[in-house]
């Protein structure tokens, strides 16, 4: 009652599932009952019904109708494949396994390329698995691509027109928004007394909270291979930059006015994320671009400032406009597509632009191809389920095989903890469904038009209350489902029952086997490896950027340990992504994961800014002996980390939402850049204490460099700035893990 009552006075989440039950309802009772009983199609109305199930009520594609109507439209020539290959495939038993295993890894890992192929992956499971079983009737592929192709249609103008849902911001808008936070920051930042107000760093930490992963709806995400979605990640990646240098931008001199030149550079900065934000908001190119911008930026990079601290604040300023110049560049491609182009160093930048789709494609499919991908366990995993229970279905010939599947897709979870939780629960449920069933069946006996007339209210209330209730309401719902359904097929008696149950329970124990057979722990260890394996990286790729600047004119060779660290840092953001979706045991605190992730992008993008600083003249003997002794403790600092990360924990979280879970901004500004706790090339600013020094029970850390020479340049500030943001994410993680261990400092 109480759910009922929730439905009626539309709290919670019941009415977004109260909608999506009507739209599958809806599509699925349509094209079964014009089949079945307007053309005498039992086989169409069983695709036509089970069609628009798979990718309604199985599937989980997020976004909002329209958005899952326009993946279904791309998925109509997938779904009429997959009933072909299963159509033919069931010829004979080995040949059934067989396309099972290849077809379910295939499937399965589609899942790279972002949530919308993953959340659909499941119901283009269901579509293969229906026509694989008995009776080997390729005379019926007709009937069969007729019924799905209708009941996929179905759903498709359902989704789109009935009960449309709320539109929600696309990551685009919220990118403009943030952006134009930025402008305003800047605009501030221009004025007397040149550093952000309490309240205005404020607004600006929120604006890029705003963008962090766990702010935006799942179907918003950029997380696809594409150009686009590629770029709108390094938009909002720029972004969060962008206020978080605006927002610590150091204050001139005391008694000193800022210098004319980097005023003037502040208000390029805010031209420039105006014109971002216009770009993003409204989809069409300001009249201005990034040409004044650069020009600047190149005219401070030219022109040192007299007094090191004046220096100092030059050299964030260079970081401030670098950080604007690759947003501008992002937000173009994010846009325009391959018709951007962009200007300046930033070109080097966004190497994707220069790619193809298939190129694209090929490098994410690539970087996931092996056991260290979580994308890849998990295909590995489903795809030795599925072809284990089409095995026993067929050599035991058990009827109705195929729910001994659809237990095994709809059941089985990456870590073997999960599965054996939803297991239990879904037996209880489908137990309960099945002597509710057998009495439905019982009593009514073979009284088809009782049946046609419960199924459109059970479906509704199932897919209604299952979505929100749990896995044990829907198995118990869902067994009703089919119950009913087959009811009308042909004759049944009490006994379809049992038969689901025993179905259920097959399934389920292959999927706890094969869970615990292949990667138990689901991503939880492997994001330590894939970390750890990103700040080993991280640490060459210091070391060598360092070298390359500190080396004599003529000897610098380009470092080739970026690729390396884009490597790792998609293999940790893709483990990232996986273990916030899993209940891990004992839930508690746990290392700052999302620091770390976010340590690769701050080396990668931070490399990239100090090369650009190199004007070709060498540095000083004591300039390069103190810009490479703190990279050496950098670099060990993140080596540490490292070791640390691949440690086992004992206590984890999969929650990212900055609370008490332990994964969370430590440093305040929401971007996990660690930049708030920076120490100045003298140690005078940031964390207190010593520099390096670290708290109770922490191992020392790096600190920064020694007091800067009088007559240092902008390479060296440059340098050491980047230096001194990755010693604050150092603290941050540290920090974490401390925070996590079982008697850490709280």
């Amino acid at each position: 009652m109480r759910v009922l009552g929730e439905l009626r006075t539309g709290t919670g989440a019941l009415p977004a599932a109260a909608r999506r039950a009507v739209r599958t309802t809806f599509a699925a009772c349509t094209g079964f009952y014009l089949f079945l009983y307007g053309l005498g199609l039992p086989v169409s109305a069983t695709y036509a019904l089970f069609g628009a199930v798979s990718l309604a009520g199985l599937s989980r594609i997020p976004g909002t109708g329209r958005q899952r109507a326009a993946v279904m439209v791309r998925l109509l020539p997938v779904a009429c494949v997959l009933v072909i290959l299963g159509t033919f495939l069931a010829v004979r038993t080995w040949s059934a396994v067989l396309g099972m295993a290849v077809i379910g890894f295939c499937v399965a890992f589609s899942a790279a390329a972002g949530p919308r192929p993953a959340g659909a992956a499941a119901g283009l499971q269901l579509l293969y698995i229906l026509p694989s079983f008995p009776p080997y009737a390729p005379h019926t592929l007709d009937e069969r691509l007729g019924g799905t192709l209708t009941g996929l249609l179905l759903l498709i103008l359902a989704e789109a027109w009935v009960l449309p849902d709320p539109r929600v911001p696309t990551y685009a808008e919220r990118a403009a928004g943030s952006v134009a936070e930025a402008a305003r920051c800047a605009a501030a930042l221009e004025r007397p007394p040149y550093v952000l107000t309490g309240s205005a760093s404020d607004r600006a930490q929120m604006a890029a909270e705003a963008l962090r992963s766990s702010r935006v709806p799942e179907a918003e995400r950029p997380a696809g291979p594409g150009l686009r979605e590629r770029a709108l990640a390094h938009t909002g990646l720029a972004a969060r930059t962008l206020l978080s240098r605006l927002r610590n931008l150091p204050a001139p001199p005391p008694g000193r006015e800022p210098r004319r030149a980097g005023l003037d550079l502040l208000g390029a900065v805010r031209e420039s994320a105006t014109g971002s934000s216009t770009l993003l908001r409204d989809g069409r190119r300001p009249v201005a671009n990034s040409t004044e911008l650069l020009r600047l930026r190149a005219r401070n990079s030219r022109t040192p400032a007299e007094l090191p601290e004046s220096r100092r604040r030059q050299a964030a300023l260079l970081e401030v406009a670098d950080a604007a110049v690759a947003l501008r560049a992002a937000a173009e491609i994010a846009v325009e597509g391959r018709g951007a182009h962009p200007q300046g160093d930033a070109a080097d930048r966004f190497w994707y632009v220069r790619q193809n789709t298939v190129q694209l494609w090929w490098h994410r499919i690539a970087a996931h191809t092996g056991p260290r991908s979580v994308h890849f366990q998990n295909a590995v995993r489903i795809a030795l389920a599925l072809a284990v229970a089409r095995t026993v279905a067929g050599l035991d010939s058990l009827p109705h095989g195929f729910w001994a599947m659809l237990a095994v897709i709809s059941l089985t979870r990456t870590t073997a903890v999960q599965t054996r939780g939803t297991v239990r629960t879904a037996l209880i449920g489908t137990s309960l469904g099945a002597l509710a069933a057998g009495t439905v069946l019982a009593l009514t006996g073979g009284e088809t038009l009782v049946y046609a007339i419960v199924l459109p209210l059970l479906m509704l209330f199932t897919f209604t209350i299952g979505p929100v209730r749990g896995v044990g309401w829907a198995q118990a719902l869902f067994t009703l489902v089919v119950a009913v359904v087959f009811a009308q097929l042909s004759s049944v008696t009490w006994q379809l029952a049992e038969v689901r149950f025993l179905d259920v329970t097959i399934g389920s124990a292959i999927g706890i086997v094969c869970g615990i057979l292949a990667w138990p722990r689901g991503a939880h260890d492997e994001l330590g490896r894939a970390v750890a394996g990103l700040l080993r990286a991280c640490a060459d790729d210091v070391e060598s950027t360092t070298a390359v600047v500190t080396a004599p004119r003529g000897h610098a060779q380009v470092p080739d340990a970026e690729h390396r660290v884009r490597i790792t840092l998609v293999m940790a953001e893709s483990a990232y992504a996986q273990y916030q979706s899993e209940t891990q045991r004992p839930a508690g605190r746990c290392p700052d994961w999302q620091a770390t992730v976010m340590t690769g992008h701050h080396v990668l993008w931070g490399a990239g800014r100090v090369l650009g600083s190199a004007d070709g003249k060498p540095l000083a003997r004591s300039e390069a002996a103190q810009l490479g002794d703190y990279a050496a403790r950098v670099a060990a600092g993140l080596r540490r980390a490292a070791v640390a990360a691949d440690a086992p924990h004992k206590s984890v979280d999969g929650n990212d939402d900055g609370t008490r879970d332990g994964i969370r901004d430590r440093t305040g500004d929401g971007t996990g850049d660690g930049t708030r706790d920076r120490i100045g090339p003298g140690g005078t600013t940031g964390t207190p204490g010593s520099p390096g020094a670290a708290g109770p029970g922490m191992p020392e850390l790096p600190g920064s460099a020694e007091a800067a020479p009088p007559d240092a340049g902008l390479l060296y500030f440059a340098t050491t700035a980047w230096l001194d943001s990755l010693t604050a994410d150092l603290r941050t993680i540290e920090s974490g893990r401390a925070a996590a261990a079982p008697h850490g400092p709280g």
